[in-house]
């Protein structure tokens, strides 16, 4: 790519945005708390390569991850710091967990069973086990009993081929303002301390307890999470686009496009497959680089709004594979080879990843983790 113009669709990521973000999330918690950043899906779509550096240099040191091919690639791009998978990896893995010093989610007494087998002799499977304290996702699961569940993480850190180093659970209201759901929360953060208290009775001693997501460090902090898992907020979306944040956070993502053609049509003619949209009058109309196969959703056809030159410019007709079609009647300026905005600022307009979420019916988290891989990530310092 030599220039900006030949480009037909890139996301641009600026690092700079991202280290203020950082800075935000720490101004919520005890020092003595360490941050946890959710990287999984290529860094919620933003770019593995650029954004998990930067934060390096920042002195994070904790990784959260999906998958083990999604721990292996922060190995191989230098990360030396704690990696936690969040989700499931077969038994059989044990050995390449080992390898690439992976700590690995435990999700029920049977799985640590497996896992444990699985590990070469005399060597053991970092790991953390999930408590499950009302998602119904994954993780130990006895309802209220704490003592029960505490029977089980023991068990579990008594077996050979496992080394117990961290006990979790999620929260998935902590975003919310509604009154049962604030109880909801607030439950399961002291069923899982009730957990973890109940092993320091009985001597297991469990090193790490973590349970505070973003929206759980704004809403409901407490210094018993000795970790703190951080993941949309570092890229500037909110947990809840409709709640108002302690911090003031800045969309890491700037997603752009470029105008191939403008043409002149007349009123009555159809645009787009399906021929879902109609000129009720001379209209001219834009055709942008960018498509559903880049990221750009196609329920924002007929609804959706790109900037160009400062002004919001609605799309016309179905959004296609590779392009779409915007109405630039009211941007007489508009020119072939001009940059188009479909996530970021331009002039006083802004468009976030969020208000896209919302006309989709989705969130922002979606938008952002949905750019393609084709769609390069132009990294801004």
């Amino acid at each position: 790519m030599k220039n900006e113009v030949l480009r037909r669709a890139w996301a641009e990521i600026h690092l700079d945005r991202l280290e203020r973000n950082v800075e935000k999330c720490r101004s919520l918690i005890s020092p003595d708390a360490e941050i946890m950043c959710a990287v999984k899906a290529n860094c919620y779509g933003h770019g593995c390569e650029g954004i998990i550096p930067r934060l390096e240099d920042l002195g994070i040191n904790w990784f959260a991850v999906s998958n083990i091919v999604e721990a292996e690639e922060l190995r191989s791009l230098g990360v030396s710091g704690e990696i936690l998978i969040l989700g499931y990896t077969p038994p059989e893995d044990a050995g390449e967990l080992i390898e690439y010093d992976i700590i690995q989610t435990i999700t029920d007494l049977e799985y640590a069973g497996k896992l444990a087998f699985n590990a070469p002799r005399g060597e053991r499977v970092r790991c953390h086990i999930a408590v499950d304290t009302g998602m119904n996702r994954i993780g130990l699961n006895y309802g209220d009993d704490f003592k029960k569940i505490a029977d089980d993480a023991e068990r579990i850190v008594r077996l050979e081929g496992l080394e117990v180093e961290g006990l979790f659970t999620h929260l998935p209201v902590a975003d919310s303002l509604d009154e049962e759901n604030i109880d909801f929360t607030n439950h399961q953060i002291e069923l899982v301390c009730e957990v973890r208290d109940e092993l320091k009775k009985r001597l297991v001693l469990i090193d790490k307890l973590h349970f505070l997501n973003s929206a759980g460090a704004m809403y409901h902090y407490d210094e018993r999470s000795d970790l703190v898992r951080f993941g949309i907020m570092l890229y500037g979306l909110k947990p809840d686009f409709l709640r108002e944040m302690p911090v003031k956070l800045e969309p890491v993502m700037e997603l752009k496009s470029i105008v191939s053609q403008i043409k002149t049509l007349p009123s009555g003619v159809t645009i787009g497959y399906g021929r879902t949209y109609k000129t009720e009058k001379e209209t001219k109309v834009a055709t942008v680089t960018i498509g559903y196969a880049d990221g750009c959703p196609r329920l924002l056809s007929n609804k959706g709004e790109l900037l160009l030159h400062g002004k919001r410019a609605k799309i016309l007709g179905r959004v296609c594979m590779d392009q779409l079609m915007i109405d630039v009647t009211d941007i007489p300026e508009a020119m072939v080879g001009d940059t188009v905005t479909l996530i970021g600022r331009d002039g006083d307009e802004e468009i976030t990843a969020d208000e896209i979420g919302e006309l989709c019916g989705t969130i922002g988290y979606e938008i952002v983790c949905g750019i393609s891989q084709r769609v390069p990530r132009i990294f801004i310092s």
